[in-house]
């Protein structure tokens, strides 16, 4: 004889999966992807590297501009910022990089260290920023501080800005 407590167990999962399934057959198939043109082509139709990287820097010295103006820094404090927005130059992109097939003829452990190469480059140049940021925060005024925070908490890895809910702030109310 089966207990109350296995036959409820029983009913539940019957439901669940009738109600998965209804679900299921109900939803109409997804469209077809309309992936944009830049997505699907492959990396050297994307348009020039060179171009996009003259693109990124100008929107770049932008944001720097904006935030500048928004500190009000005084003469003093020039030659720490020119110091911060020198370290904050991401480096120009590689004249080539290695393309898939030559990444698919390295065996694992190859490709492991290469990964790890990377990432000890890009580990090197964050730590380089932060030092550069530290520095430039500290010879800022309290109320300069209090700029800087709210300026940056808006900025990403490359000082874009994201959409959504942002570090340490709540979640957009729903829309009804």
């Amino acid at each position: 004889m089966i207990s109350t407590k296995k036959t409820r167990q029983i009913v539940w999962a019957g439901l669940l999966a009738g109600a998965a399934f209804a679900a299921s057959a109900q939803t109409s198939p997804p469209p077809a992807p309309s992936a944009p043109a830049a997505a699907s082509a492959p990396r050297a139709e994307r348009g020039d590297p060179a171009k996009r990287f003259e693109q990124m820097q100008q929107r770049r010295a932008q944001r720097m501009s904006a935030l500048k103006g928004k500190l009000n820094l005084d003469a003093s404090q020039e030659s720490a910022w020119n110091s911060f927005t020198a370290a904050q130059q991401p480096p120009a992109p590689p004249a080539q990089r290695p393309s898939r097939d030559d990444i698919a003829k390295l065996s694992t452990p190859q490709r492991l260290d290469l990964m790890q190469q990377h990432q000890a480059e890009r580990s090197a140049a964050f730590a380089k920023r932060a030092d550069a940021t530290r520095t430039f925060y500290a010879a800022l005024k309290p109320e300069q501080q209090k700029t800087f925070d709210a300026e940056t908490l808006r900025m990403g890895p490359r000082g874009e800005r994201h959409h959504g809910p942002h570090f340490g702030q709540p979640p957009a109310p729903a829309k009804s």
